[in-house]
């Protein structure tokens, strides 16, 4: 058996000396995180840090009012605005 194996209580973590953590993958899954999401960190008092997803407001909103407007209004609005 190899004596260098650290042996973690699985879902823990450690803060390394560059104030880093690694996220066990148990809790992103359950998060609903992936690769790449950027998460913003928040203190929550002592002890307690929470991250969350960070929101994207144009990827939510991009394409939420087609339709809203009939076809050629912003030509027209456009045309307007050169006069």
């Amino acid at each position: 058996m190899n004596d260098n194996i650290k042996h973690r209580r699985r879902g823990y973590t450690r803060v390394s000396a560059k104030h880093q953590v690694t996220i066990p993958v148990d809790a992103l899954r359950e998060a609903g995180l992936q690769v790449g999401d950027e998460v913003r960190a928040v203190a929550d008092g002592p002890g307690r840090v929470l991250l969350a997803r960070s929101d994207d407001v144009i990827a939510r909103y991009a394409g939420a009012l087609t339709g809203v407007w009939p076809e050629g209004w912003l030509d027209r609005m456009r045309d307007e605005w050169e006069r």
